[in-house]
């Protein structure tokens, strides 16, 4: 039985818009206790910015967070999948492309975000890579 991206994806996104600074990006990431938020000029996704996109490509080069625009250190035009692509697709492209996430869009919206983790969840919920993607986030400061 195929599965669908739809099937194993994390629902919902959480977004910035391109002109949001890293360091109003680092604040939600915090927030939402995620470490990557999408990037999105209204209906359009131009971008994948991870909390390490914002410590390497910006803060170890001794930039500001509040003048660093997310859409000047995030990834852009990142890969995206459907609903309703294949499990396998995403996998292919995650391996073909070394990328760890993937933006999920219907109609033009970002719907969700399939992961690596959310890929071993449904192959192997077993596995040492689901147990991490399932655990509680470290509450040390």
């Amino acid at each position: 039985m195929t599965q669908y991206v739809k099937d194993v994806m994390t629902p919902g996104v959480v977004a910035v818009r391109p002109d949001a600074s890293i360091a109003e990006a680092a604040q939600l990431m915090r927030a939402q206790d995620i470490g990557d938020v999408v990037v999105a000029d209204g209906e359009r996704v131009v971008g994948v910015l991870t909390d390490r996109d914002i410590t390497v490509r910006a803060v170890a080069d001794g930039r500001d967070p509040q003048g660093v625009s997310a859409v000047s250190v995030c990834t852009p035009d990142p890969l995206v999948l459907a609903p309703d692509d294949p499990v396998s697709t995403a996998a292919r492209l995650m391996r073909d492309q070394a990328v760890r996430r993937i933006p999920v869009v219907e109609n033009g919206l970002p719907v969700g975000v399939v992961s690596l983790g959310d890929l071993a969840e449904a192959r192997d919920p077993e596995s040492a890579l689901a147990d991490i993607g399932r655990a509680e986030p470290d509450e040390r400061t």
